[in-house]
């Protein structure tokens, strides 16, 4: 089977096996895998895995940074027949916990200490029941040194993943994927990202976004390319992988290319070999198109749009395309996917293959993400141009974006709301230089109460991930609301 015709992730890897034997799939450091050796890693994971009772459908949580351990330990887990559940490494023991227990993973795969994080002691184990074995990074020669066969059967419809994502509620909600999707998308991806076998990927993006993951790790398995992995954003580590490592694709959020192009080490750096970029999640500018191009001779430079509900995927820019239109538009759709614009609301709509089959265990918001003719509404306010191309306007959801990551108000709101000053609170988001977006929060304090912009960052600090957290706070005696007593954030937004 060659790679590009595997519907499960498990027969991708042995395709690439097969196809791509001494090609190197990921250089991580001292450690440089080839594609035979890939599968191997893989397969001797997964087989860890089973000896341990994961099987068919058992969801297992991964919560690590980008690096040959998180890729071997993806794969092994759905090569297991198991169900990957992703987890932020910026999120505190209570976000993780929720989730963990909303998912109700048996297993933890955890690099814990990663930049001083305790993570398994910030988790309440107690309101984890199903969670019965956390393994540490630094226990896996013990844990791989235990291995078995691996007797489930994975199916191309089976599920592989389930990344949460957070609504208007803020309480995040797990997107079922499927391994057909996961590859059928990326294909489609792929070409359009012209990815060719031999090309060298830094993996920029986060593995436990559906970016990094899917659009990162599965498109390079599909084509045969190098992984590179980055376990934290860091431009002037880029710089230097991109030198050593002939780095030939950088895909990323629109703040790496403007710190890159701005950084006070680029011109000491040969980064001639760059050939392409994506980009997307939040306004680009088209002088960064330009001087990408430009400035660095890049041939290809695009942007995308999706959601982790489209599979990462639903929009996508060609490679032809204009600085202008790859600067204001997310491309058209990728073949074998609708995306209307509701005439009445505006809300962009997506219909296709790429679709979620629905959020874990919640045929309430199942309900209300996907209507009865398959539609997934976005939550987005767009239009179409006259050759189908997408521009984003607005969002009907509250939600912001931060550096590529996602923000949701209702979520920053409700930790704010449990500080003992606080009597009333609206969050939205506020454009930011480097990051696209970041949060203001407006607090009511309550009566008799000092509150202080420092007291209330460190609130939540110890609380939410830190992309999460306020960059400002304003303090008003009265939240603007309308008649029937909401908050205007449209006069908030409009102050800002």
């Amino acid at each position: 089977m060659e790679p590009l015709r595997a519907r499960t992730l498990p027969d991708l890897v042995r395709a690439g096996a097969e196809h791509h034997r001494d090609r190197e799939a990921i250089v991580d450091g001292p450690v440089r895998l080839t594609y035979a050796g890939l599968a191997e890693e893989v397969a001797r994971f997964a087989g860890a895995l089973a000896v341990r009772g994961v099987g068919k459908g058992d969801r297992v949580a991964l919560w690590a940074p980008n690096s040959w351990r998180w890729i071997v330990a993806a794969l092994g887990v759905v090569t297991a027949g198991g169900v990957l559940v992703p987890l932020n490494t910026r999120f505190k023991g209570a976000e993780a916990g929720y989730i963990l227990a909303r998912s109700g993973a048996r297993m933890l795969l955890v690099d814990d200490g990663f930049l001083g994080n305790r993570y398994v002691d910030s988790l309440d184990r107690s309101e984890i029941p199903e969670l019965s074995e956390i393994v540490p990074f630094d226990a896996w020669d013990a844990f791989v040194g235990r291995t078995g066969d691996v007797t489930a059967t994975v199916e191309p419809d089976d599920l592989s993943d389930l990344f949460f994502t957070s609504g208007t509620t803020g309480r995040p909600k797990g997107a079922m994927l499927t391994h057909r999707q996961s590859t059928e998308v990326y294909v489609a991806w792929s070409e359009l990202a012209d990815l060719r076998a031999g090309d060298r990927y830094l993996l920029v993006n986060p593995c436990f976004h559906t970016f990094g993951y899917k659009a990162g790790v599965i498109a390079c398995l599909l084509r045969g390319a190098t992984i590179v992995p980055l376990p934290v954003l860091d431009v002037a580590e880029s710089l230097r992988l991109i030198e050593r490592e002939r780095i030939t694709v950088l895909p990323g959020p629109p703040t790496l290319y403007t710190t890159m192009l701005d950084h006070p080490d680029r011109h000491g750096h040969d980064l001639s070999s760059l050939r392409v970029a994506v980009t997307g999640a939040t306004t680009v500018p088209v002088v960064m198109i330009e001087r990408l191009r430009e400035e660095l001779k890049l041939a290809t430079v695009l942007t995308a749009y999706g959601l982790t509900e489209s599979c990462g995927t639903a929009t996508m820019c060609r490679p032809d395309d204009d600085p202008v239109t790859v600067s204001t538009t997310c491309g058209g759709a990728i073949d074998g996917v609708e995306v209307a614009v509701d005439p009445a609301s505006g809300e962009v709509l997506v219909r296709g293959y790429n679709v979620m089959r629905g959020y874990w265990q919640d045929p309430a918001s199942t309900a209300d993400a996907i209507d009865a003719d398959g539609w997934l509404h976005t939550g987005d306010i767009g239009v179409l141009d006259e050759r189908g191309y997408l521009r984003i306007t607005d969002r009907l959801k509250d939600m912001f974006i931060v550096g590529g990551f996602n923000a949701y108000p209702a979520e920053i709101e409700q930790t704010l709301a449990r500080h003992d000053g606080v009597a009333e609170v609206a969050v939205i988001g506020v454009p930011d230089d480097r990051l696209g977006e970041v949060a203001r929060a407006y607090v009511v304090p309550r009566a008799g109460l000092a509150l202080s912009e420092r007291d209330l960052a460190l609130y939540c600090k110890e609380r939410l991930a830190n992309y999460k957290v306020p960059r400002s706070f304003v303090f008003l005696e009265a939240l603007p609301r309308n008649a029937s007593g909401k908050v205007l954030k449209t006069t908030l937004r409009g102050e800002a």
